[in-house]
């Protein structure tokens, strides 16, 4: 009697679960590919800027037996509109960086392409 019921409930969750899962990851997929896209057809802009803060993330995924860190640097430029942007960068562009760093940020839409210092 008790398996009857599990093979019912089952029979509905799975594919509901299956499609929840499928429909996430289409749903990321898709705003990557969006975000690309609006990146490339953005123009490359090279403004004034300053380095106002930086920031990691660092995150963790367990494969088998082994723990993978993955680290991702952010930096937040305000310009001279006084709008402010972060952007993710590179660890050695993140190492090269100081708070407080005045120069020319290059950037196309949120893509970052370097920034150098005045």
């Amino acid at each position: 009697m008790f398996y009857a019921g599990f093979d019912i409930l089952f029979s509905i969750l799975f594919p509901i679960l299956f499609l929840v899962v499928l429909g996430m990851i289409l749903y990321t997929i898709i705003g990557n590919v969006r975000t690309w896209n609006k990146n490339n057809h953005s123009p490359r802009l090279t403004v004034p800027a300053k380095v106002v803060a930086k920031r990691t993330e660092v995150s963790h995924h367990m494969d088998n037996t082994m723990m993978h860190t993955f680290t991702t640097y952010y930096v937040t430029f305000q310009v001279e509109s006084g709008d402010r942007m972060e952007l993710t960068v590179s660890g050695s562009d993140y190492g090269m960086l100081v708070e407080g760093d005045i120069g020319k940020l290059s950037f196309q839409g949120t893509r970052y392409l370097g920034f150098e210092r005045s």
